[in-house]
């Protein structure tokens, strides 16, 4: 994925941000509504580069570490690779250092 010679991941994670703007932006626009009638009201986030730099380096840190996406986990343990009970420790360690470090966090 990293020496851009295949499509598949990158353009994937591509596609996937480009059909979220335009969703979001559709759902804006159109002032959508629920299936029970609510309006689908989507906050606006503060501008902030910072927290985005710190959290995908954490992310991407701990993606490149690990040498797994969080996502299948438990997959891979299910298969017998019990090295991933490492991975996942951390991960909930991760969660739980975050939820005590939260407010004091730039969000």
């Amino acid at each position: 994925m990293f020496h851009f010679q295949s499509f598949h991941m990158y353009g994937l994670i591509g596609s996937a941000v480009l059909t979220g703007m335009l969703t979001t932006g559709l759902l804006r626009h159109f002032r959508a509504r629920s299936l029970d009638g609510q309006a689908i009201k989507i906050q606006h986030k503060a501008p902030g580069l910072p927290r985005y730099v710190f959290g995908g380096l954490t992310f991407g840190l701990g993606w490149g570490l690990a040498g797994v996406c969080p996502g299948p986990i438990f997959t891979l343990l299910g298969s017998g690779i019990w090295a991933m009970l490492i991975v996942l420790l951390f991960a909930l360690i991760g969660t739980w250092l975050y939820g005590v470090l939260r407010n004091r966090l730039p969000h």
